[in-house]
């Protein structure tokens, strides 16, 4: 057996067949995935109501939490958290915790690295190492949950990696966590996005999920997008929507626009009027984002007022848009920028 396979992969219908092939009653199955998805333990000596030798069975032969907790930074402006987190086999990724009034959310990785190559992201600078197991997504948010006290109430899978570039482990991951033999989060609660793997967006629309379908989107034309993600070269704009409309059309929900605003790129009235003419009439919301500057990347945020102005022109335009707010800046909340100074051995203040 895999010495490295830890109990957290296991569906639970998956776990009930392994108990049970072990000679044991059902029931133990249940009792073991309620501590480990819903009261969040990390040692099997802490399944008080579980048999002492299957305990002693399963700890031979699975680990219960796949990732570690190296690092924790927290926000002194507004209380938002990044963790780093290391795998078995040296991996680290980031999380990040934010506090809002309606609950704790949630930003988990899905990949150790990225080769989607955007040009003004950090994560992508060190390539990408490999995809995250369900169960290491599932840590992420559990580690998180424990350490922070209190209930996750919302997942959005937006962090390192490329949630589609990993597509079954995270579809596995989002039905976990949203299992009632969990921690039963729902759907609705959660958010997947992508820089527009277009096949994938017609298989996630076939899942029949409730979750919110995200998309980088970060330009309203093809000649724009293909200076700044190498993705655009593959699948066009056009086709983007098309799948996006058929998302709409299967799951009667919205698409969030992700819109980065970057100075002289993509941040002019003209690209307003582009994206007004792109998206008028589909049920949607544009999310805009001040660029956390990456100091390998020559792109730079657009002026907060350009940003007000972008937002006011959809507005003006009956597109639903809001300036997303800018958490954690003074802890290098943005996807892989404090796991790229800790893996280049610089100073993280930490």
């Amino acid at each position: 057996m895999d010495q490295y396979m830890d109990i957290l992969s296991f569906t639970f219908e998956e776990l009930e067949k392994y108990i049970t092939d072990a000679g044991y009653p059902a029931f133990r199955a249940r009792q073991i995935y309620a501590w480990l998805h819903k009261k969040l333990v990390s040692q099997w000596d802490e399944m008080t109501n579980v048999p002492k030798k299957l305990r002693k069975i399963m700890s031979e032969n699975y680990t219960i939490l796949p990732l570690c907790i190296k690092e924790k930074l927290t926000s002194e402006i507004d209380g938002t958290s990044k963790y780093l987190m290391a795998s078995y086999d040296g991996g680290i990724i980031e999380s990040v915790a934010m506090k809002y009034s309606y609950g704790l959310s949630v930003c988990i990785s899905s990949q150790i690295g990225c080769r989607m190559g955007c040009r003004f992201c950090a994560s992508t600078l060190l390539g990408l190492e490999r995809n995250l197991t369900a169960s290491e997504m599932l840590s992420q948010v559990y580690n998180i949950q424990r350490n922070a006290g209190e209930r996750v109430d919302n997942i959005v899978i937006m962090g390192i990696g490329e949630p589609f570039d990993n597509y079954d482990e995270v579809l596995k991951f989002i039905r976990m966590i949203s299992d009632s033999n969990g921690l039963n989060i729902s759907q609705r609660n959660i958010t997947v996005s992508t820089c527009g793997l277009v096949d994938r967006i017609y298989d996630f629309a076939n899942e029949e999920l409730a979750v919110t379908l995200a998309i980088s989107l970060h330009a309203p034309d093809d000649s724009i997008r293909k200076t700044i993600m190498p993705v655009a070269n593959r699948y066009s704009i056009d086709e983007i929507m098309e799948a996006c409309r058929y998302f709409i059309m299967k799951t009667g929900r919205r698409v969030t626009f992700e819109y980065t605003l970057i100075d002289g790129v993509n941040d002019s009235t003209e690209c307003a009027a582009k994206l007004v003419s792109l998206l008028r009439g589909m049920l949607c919301h544009v999310n805009l984002i001040a660029l956390n500057s990456v100091k390998e990347r020559e792109c730079r945020s657009s002026a907060i007022q350009n940003i007000k102005c972008f937002e006011k022109y959809l507005q003006k335009n009956r597109i639903n848009a809001t300036i997303r707010r800018g958490m954690g800046r003074d802890i290098d909340a943005a996807c892989g920028q404090l796991r790229k100074r800790y893996m280049n051995g610089a100073d993280t203040g930490i």
